[in-house]
């Protein structure tokens, strides 16, 4: 087999990469973003782009450099039972818990709902049938897997690309207003705030999940060699993290100029909603339609792909059709629960999952300094999960108020919302301290039998 492959594949591969991370809340967020963050847009962007570009490029980098066969490899350097329970907690979040279900409600609230009459019953009959038809579409296109890179990366994604482009092309040209000042939660570090906005996205997540699509994908065309692949997924992570940057900057700039015209919106979907209109008139709205709808399907299809294959590992008496079956039913049902619901509900989670899942992602790089030893992972990755569920928890409104009091104090960006960068960095250096220690006591051990 060749280990060679032509840039039309690489750029294919890497534009399916790019649509399956761009769903709903990559669409929506960063307008909001603009807004909220006015005269310090820069600054937040950046923050929002680590999350929301960088770490899932180092995530997809990880899944290539570790020569994994599928993404639990990764956690499994910490342990293997670990390993099971952060995988299945993060593709159910990403999954059908969350992600799906999101694709269809987000895609139906700005698609379809804007040229639906203003009646509750007739908006959740609508909803109810478009779920119905969208995770008909998502169950055809998922069922065959091999099919993944034709379907979307040539079809799918040049038809949302051209719709992104015309609908940002002319705000982007003639802005709707200057930059306002910024809003009192992006005033003072508008960095940090735009780092944690990118959480929503739940890319980071999502990363460790399409490494493996990607590598699949790139193996298919004929690479096979380990090294060559690794160089190949970061040629792919880099074309579709480059289109990412990209449009999340646009998309933030647009929101940034729209306070003085719009005023303070509540949410990206109308924000981009009254920009089409104000633009394009009725056709603005069908053109955000096609390009929502676009960006949720190629998520849903991506997801419900990865979750299928990763849970036939699982539970091998059921079949991958049959667990794409169930996937898309269980999403269909939860994404009639309502947008804002399952919104609010995945905060807690994604605060609690997400430093784990940084923190890992970077050890990966890191190897080389400590030589993959097993006990720098165990008490790194526990010290930042033990910080990560203290915050998840007050996102879930358990105010544990004297623990966070007393962090706060002694905890360098506990209050930013990073306290678990220090205890990882700890964690690392007891870890590594703790190999070296045993390392010594085996070697005086041996000695001593010796003599």
């Amino acid at each position: 087999m060749s280990n060679k492959i032509s840039l039309k594949d690489m750029t294919a591969i890497g534009l399916m990469l790019f649509a399956l991370f761009f769903g709903a809340g990559n669409l929506i967020f960063p307008p909001s973003l603009g807004q909220g963050a006015g005269g310090n847009l820069w600054p937040a962007i950046i923050g929002f782009l680590i999350t929301g570009v960088g770490l899932p490029l180092l995530g997809v980098l990880a899944i290539g450099l570790s020569g994994s066969e599928d993404s639990q490899a990764l956690a499994s350097k910490v342990h293997p039972i670990f390993a099971t329970v952060l995988m299945v907690s993060i593709y159910l979040t990403i999954g059908p818990l969350f992600a799906i279900p999101r694709t269809a409600a987000v895609s139906y609230e700005i698609g379809i709902r804007p040229f639906m009459p203003n009646d509750s019953g007739v908006n959740t009959i609508g909803l109810s049938l478009y779920t119905l038809l969208f995770f008909c579409i998502t169950y055809w296109l998922s069922l065959n897997p091999s099919k993944l890179v034709d379907r979307i990366g040539k079809i799918l994604t040049p038809l949302l690309l051209i719709t992104l482009v015309v609908i940002l092309v002319q705000p982007i040209i003639n802005p709707l207003g200057t930059i306002q000042m910024p809003s009192v939660e992006y005033a003072n570090s508008p960095l940090f705030t735009g780092f944690k906005e990118g959480y929503l996205t739940m890319d980071t997540l999502a990363s460790v999940v399409f490494g493996i699509v990607v590598i699949n994908a790139i193996k298919a065309k004929g690479v096979t060699k380990s090294k060559d692949i690794t160089k190949v997924c970061a040629r792919v992570g880099l074309i579709s993290a480059g289109f990412l940057a990209i449009i999340y900057a646009a998309l933030a700039y647009v929101g940034a100029t729209s306070v003085e015209t719009l005023g303070q919106v509540a949410n990206g979907g109308i924000i981009l909603s009254s920009v089409a209109n104000h633009f394009f008139g009725p056709l603005g709205n069908v053109v955000l339609g096609l390009a929502i709808i676009f960006a949720c399907l190629t998520t849903s299809i991506g997801l419900i792909t990865s979750c299928a294959t990763y849970f036939t590992k699982i539970f091998p008496h059921f079949s991958y059709k049959q667990l794409v079956a169930g996937f898309t039913l269980f999403s269909a049902a939860v994404a009639n629960m309502g947008l804002n619901q399952l919104i609010a509900f995945s905060v807690p989670v994604l605060v609690t999952l997400y430093p784990i899942v940084i923190v890992l992602i970077l050890l990966v790089f890191l190897e080389p300094l400590f030589n993959g030893k097993r006990e720098v992972y165990v008490c790194s990755i526990f010290l930042t999960a033990l910080i990560s569920l203290l915050d998840g928890m007050q996102a879930a409104g358990l105010q544990l108020t004297l623990v966070h009091q007393w962090l706060n104090r002694v905890m360098p960006l506990y209050a930013e919302g990073f306290g678990w960068v220090v205890p990882a960095i700890v964690g690392v250096v007891l870890g590594y301290c703790i190999n070296v220690a045993r390392k010594s006591n085996s070697l005086s051990a041996v000695g001593n039998e010796r003599g």
